[in-house]
């Protein structure tokens, strides 16, 4: 069952601004998303037709960027949403043992939800972090030179 979802007035005044950054209003389209993502959790059909309505950008068009760009969310993902980099730096330190161990500890894969909803993994490309590698991510927060051991004490802190 498809819900109306909508900005706030403060949301759209914020998107008004985002777009007087830029000679077209599509231009706008990425923070946007990001902003959706973020007030949402993650960019379902309804959320994209709300960013193309607020835009008046084609929803074909949201849909492709969205798509497009790993960094937007597809489906639900965790409260904590753990990247793991295993490009040729990060793996050569270790990044994909260490993708390997956190998948086994949470019981989940590739873009998978822990069932209680905490947790979501990731397994990234090139982070650009290259000299601190290996490298994590949680939700925003980047980790580099990071062992097992390391993100397990990351982790248990977490409220």
């Amino acid at each position: 069952m498809e819900q109306t979802l909508s900005f706030t007035d403060q949301e759209r005044a914020q998107i008004e601004q985002l777009k007087q950054r830029y000679p077209h209003p599509k231009a706008a389209l990425m923070p946007v998303l990001w902003m959706a993502q973020k007030k949402w959790g993650w960019l379902s059909e309804d959320v994209m037709r709300a960013v193309a309505e607020v835009l008046e950008l084609p929803y074909a068009h949201v849909l492709g960027v969205a798509r497009f760009y790993t960094m937007y969310f597809k489906k639900p993902m965790g409260k904590y949403h753990i990247q793991v980099c295993t490009n040729v730096s990060c793996m050569l330190r270790g990044g994909d043992v260490l993708f390997e161990k956190l998948c086994a500890q949470l019981g989940i894969g590739h873009n998978e939800c822990t069932t209680d909803g905490r947790f979501s993994i990731e397994e990234v490309e090139c982070m650009g972090a290259c000299g601190g590698a290996p490298m994590i991510a949680i939700n925003e927060d980047y980790y580099e030179n990071v062992t097992f051991e390391d993100v397990q004490r990351l982790l248990a802190t977490l409220p």
